[in-house]
C-alpha cells in the first residue's frame, strides 16, 4: 500500500465530490472532441469551481496534470508513429489515459485522495 492509500477517507459534501469527480470524467471529452478535449475539459470544470471548493481545486489540477502529461507523451511518441514502435506505443498511452482516468473518478466519488501516475506537476 501506498502512503497515498493509507491516507483516511475524508468526508466530503456530496455536491463538492460529484463536481470533483467531473474534474476527471469530463477529460473523456478528448475521446469526442479530440486532443485538446482531454485538457479543456478538466480546464472548464476546474476554472469554474475552483474557487468555490478546495477539494475541487485539488482534483481539477491533479486531473490537468495529468492530462498535459498525457499530451506531452503522445506528442512525444507521434513522431515514432512512423516507425513499427509508434502506433502501438500511442494505442497504450490512450487506453492507460481512459483506464486511470476512470479509476480517479471512481477513487474521487468514494472520497479517497487521487495521485495519477507517471504526472508531471505543472499545477500545484
Amino acid at each position: 500500500m501506498s502512503a497515498e492509500e493509507k491516507k483516511p477517507i475524508t468526508i466530503v459534501p456530496t455536491n463538492e465530490r460529484n463536481w470533483a469527480t467531473i474534474c476527471h470524467l469530463s477529460a473523456m471529452a478528448g475521446f469526442l472532441f479530440g486532443p485538446f478535449g482531454f485538457i479543456l475539459g478538466p480546464l472548464i470544470v476546474w476554472l469554474i469551481k475552483r474557487r468555490d471548493d478546495a477539494e475541487v481545486d485539488r482534483h481539477g489540477k491533479e486531473a490537468l496534470n495529468f492530462q498535459i502529461s498525457m499530451m506531452i507523451y503522445g506528442l512525444a511518441a507521434t513522431p515514432l508513429a512512423f516507425v513499427i514502435i509508434g502506433l502501438p506505443l500511442l494505442m497504450l498511452l490512450a487506453a492507460f489515459d481512459f483506464i486511470m482516468t476512470i479509476v480517479a473518478a471512481v477513487r474521487c466519488k468514494n472520497g479517497r485522495p487521487v495521485r495519477y501516475p507517471l504526472t508531471i506537476r505543472f499545477l500545484t
